[in-house]
């Protein structure tokens, strides 16, 4: 999880409808995040040839008062996974921003490398690190960057899908050493790409976990 520190001008008009800015102690941050997905199921059912694969996101923070309080949550500005399948499954089930490219990744004791390749350049990812993953201390950056349980995204017509993402506290490497090279403007435009090529605030390495993603509820509806 690479992360950056924006104006929140940046993304404010991308947060859907009734959610607002999720910020950490007055700071806006949007981070470029690679993940590794294992045994993946839809609906308990696992897909052939496409439970194990590579993602690789550029995502910023958003919440919504819920009866229980404040749903902490993530907005995502592009979604990439190797198969068209897994893009068309997922936008046709929350309709959110996801594009088909060649990926790969390599793991090794001591480090990570996510790569996917738009328009012929390889984009990489790579964190180095060491020692053993200690738990989110709380209050932290690292618990705001990874503690958001809930997903908002919008819709075709201008509302707004609600869904929960459950999973364990995971376990991080508070400072690995993180190199990247990504087309920032060809994948996300001009301004985004300007943030990505600025120094990053921080950036962590999560241990994972199982993870279940619930079905989304409509919550904000459409002009009229």
């Amino acid at each position: 999880m690479v992360n950056f520190e924006v104006d929140p001008a940046l993304v404010r008009p991308l947060a859907p409808r009734g959610v607002e800015i999720d910020c950490f102690e007055g700071r806006t941050y949007v981070s470029l995040v690679g993940f590794l997905f294992l045994d993946t199921r839809v609906l308990g059912l696992r897909i052939p040839f496409h439970s194990d694969f590579e993602e690789v996101n550029l995502r910023f923070y958003t919440r919504r008062k819920g009866p229980e309080g404040w749903r902490r949550g993530v907005t995502f500005v592009r979604e990439i996974v190797p198969r068209t399948a897994i893009a068309l499954a997922a936008k046709a089930l929350y309709n959110e921003p996801y594009s088909a490219m060649a990926m790969r990744h390599s793991l090794a004791p001591g480090s990570v490398v996510h790569e996917w390749r738009h328009r012929g350049k390889w984009n990489r990812i790579e964190a180095r690190y060491s020692g053993e993953p200690r738990p989110l201390e709380s209050g932290s950056e690292a618990e705001f960057i990874t503690e958001h349980y809930w997903g908002y995204t919008a819709q075709r017509d201008g509302g707004t899908v609600e869904y929960r993402v459950e999973h364990p506290s995971w376990r991080v490497w508070a400072a690995p050493t993180v190199t990247y090279d990504v087309d920032g403007v060809a994948l996300y435009g001009p301004a985004f790409g300007s943030v990505l090529r600025g120094r990053p605030s921080s950036a962590f390495l999560a241990e994972g976990s199982g993870v279940t993603v619930y079905r989304g509820v409509a919550i904000a509806a459409p002009d009229r």
